[in-house]
């Protein structure tokens, strides 16, 4: 951050306290929502693993956890006319990270609030989208349902004073900047047509070439390549922690580089043909007011009594004829015992390593190896829209710049009603290692009160809204202590023999994004709709 742009927000900060102290605002109700954390720590702290089931369940297949991936394995269960299992969720409701709440009787996202437009390695993707409607052929294309794909404008930067289309900053930058984003753009461009960065990256080859990337943090790989630029390193750091939850100096220089070259590449301002100063918006993406809950929501419809919610999985365990697998019932504070033939795991890695018994080496390997990056996702709403600076019009996606959070979302930016009216807006906010938070992120998470992240929350975005403390009337958030994998220097080889496809050990089945290194929709559904058709 220029030192322009620090005095900026900070001064924006100190404003807003200072108005709060001469006249105070209308309180604003709020606190956590959405995850409940001591559930987990229950199982984390190993207090239910004394309790004796009292009762016995039998089913074919369990599968344990009901995020994308296992939501996924129970599609590719049912579609291999399978219909014989339980699936196990620790919350009250399925989809993990990519699950969605109401605030004031307005849908939002509780984490994953988009999904871009698959290409041909992501065919079961592609297929799911086909099942529900979103895509279909016409005269022998592909064409997606317009209603679902992201209105325009999609995003814009609050940068040096005003909003501007699109988040690469532009405005007022010198040519020496715009030298390297043209620099930039021709790595990357070279490296797609070198290697394949595909998603799900169960579907790569791992080269001597991707693997010497893997080995090397992603600004180490910028300073050898000379990429010294403060807007463009800004920019690639956001992408980082957009995707990854932590700083670039965390990352793999394979995964600042996947990040583009695995999907849109990198679009250096004037390649889009449309001016020299324009900047293309990222490729087609699908969302919905509600985030990727509307997918999850639609994946766990079918499901009925199968799904079990609020279930504390303590142990599993593979016996010489089947499966055991030991889970807390919240609603009856009684441990049931399941006995199956077979168990999809599809649970976050560290906790799969914690309550499988005799942990494969597989499972014990990656559990080693994997960082995970806490997030805050901050739903707040507004009684009425908010007033805006000069510059681009309102997006979907509105960041500012030099900022710990990585800006909001419009949960009404979808609705075809321009009517100017309340909404919610979605601020999110990774907690991983970088230069904005320390190592313990995951401390500061739980300890910190939800009123000191409204605060945060509140100065930061009354840089570009001034007005935004007077409109909001409540501010609910949801706190995920382990929110995704961080693809770290090194990570990617060590997963290589998982990245071969299914995941499996005997008569236990792995799924679940942490197996790709990073939290993606479609490397968890890939993962768990693999693992569904392997046990079928």
């Amino acid at each position: 951050m220029q030192r322009r742009d620090f005095l900026g927000v900070a001064g924006a900060a100190s404003a807003l306290a200072l108005a709060g102290c001469e006249a105070p605002l209308t309180p604003i109700d709020g606190g956590f929502t959405g995850i409940d954390v001591a559930r987990g720590h229950a199982m984390r702290d190993g207090a239910l693993k004394s309790q004796a089931p009292i009762t016995m369940k039998r089913t074919r297949v369990v599968i344990a956890g009901g995020g994308v991936a296992g939501l996924a394995a129970a599609r590719a269960l049912r579609l291999s006319g399978i219909e014989d299992f339980a699936l196990l969720e620790l919350e009250d409701t399925p989809g993990g990270n990519a699950r969605s709440g109401i605030v004031n009787g307005i849908a939002c996202p509780l984490g994953a609030h988009y999904l871009p437009v698959p290409n041909d390695d992501a065919r079961e993707v592609q297929d799911l989208l086909e099942e529900l409607g979103l895509r279909r052929r016409v005269s022998g294309r592909w064409e997606y349902d317009e209603r679902h794909l992201c209105h325009s404008p999609q995003e814009r930067l609050f940068f040096r004073g005003e909003w501007q289309d699109g988040l690469l900053p532009m405005h007022d930058v010198g040519e020496s900047t715009h030298a390297q984003y043209r620099k930039f753009a021709q790595r990357v461009d070279a490296l797609q047509h070198a290697e394949h960065f595909a998603i799900p990256t169960l579907k790569v080859a791992l080269t001597p070439e991707l693997l010497a990337l893997d080995a090397l943090p992603f600004e180490r790989w910028l300073d050898s390549e000379g990429f010294s630029d403060a807007q463009l390193r800004w920019y690639l750091d956001y992408c980082c922690r957009d995707d990854y939850g932590a700083g670039m100096e965390q990352v793999s220089a394979w995964a600042g580089i996947h990040y583009f070259a695995s999907r849109h590449g990198f679009h250096a301002p004037g390649s889009s043909g449309s001016g020299a100063d324009s900047t293309p918006e990222r490729d087609g993406v699908l969302t919905w007011p509600e985030g990727n809950g509307w997918l999850t929501q639609r994946l766990a419809a079918p499901l009925g009594d199968r799904l079990r919610t609020g279930q504390v999985v303590t142990r599993i365990a593979e016996l010489r004829g089947g499966v055991e697998v030991d889970a807390w019932d919240a609603a009856s504070k009684s441990m049931v015992r399941w006995q199956a033939e077979r168990c999809i795991v599809a649970l976050p890695v560290f906790i799969a390593a914690r309550v499988v018994e005799n942990a494969p080496a597989v499972l014990a390997n990656a559990a080693r190896h994997l960082r995970y990056a806490p997030w805050l996702v901050a739903n707040v709403h507004l009684r009425g829209p908010l007033a805006d600076r000069s510059g681009a019009a309102p997006s979907w996606d509105n960041v500012v710049f030099g900022t710990r959070g990585l800006g909001y979302v419009d949960a009404r930016h979808q609705d075809l009603d321009p009517t100017p009216r309340g909404t919610v807006i979605s601020w999110y906010r990774p907690l991983g290692p970088s230069r904005y938070d320390a190592a313990d992120g995951r401390r500061v998470l739980l300890e910190r009160p939800w009123t000191a992240w409204r605060d945060e929350l509140l100065a930061e975005l009354s840089v570009p809204h001034p007005d935004l403390p007077a409109l909001a009337t409540r501010i609910e958030i949801t706190r995920y202590g382990h929110a995704m994998a961080i693809p770290t220097p090194g990570l990617l080889a060590q997963m290589g023999a998982a990245n071969g496809g299914r995941v499996a050990a005997g008569r236990l089945s792995f799924a679940h994004a942490d197996w790709s290194g990073y939290s993606i929709f479609e490397e968890a559904f890939t993962r768990g709709h693999v693992a569904g058709m392997g046990v079928a």
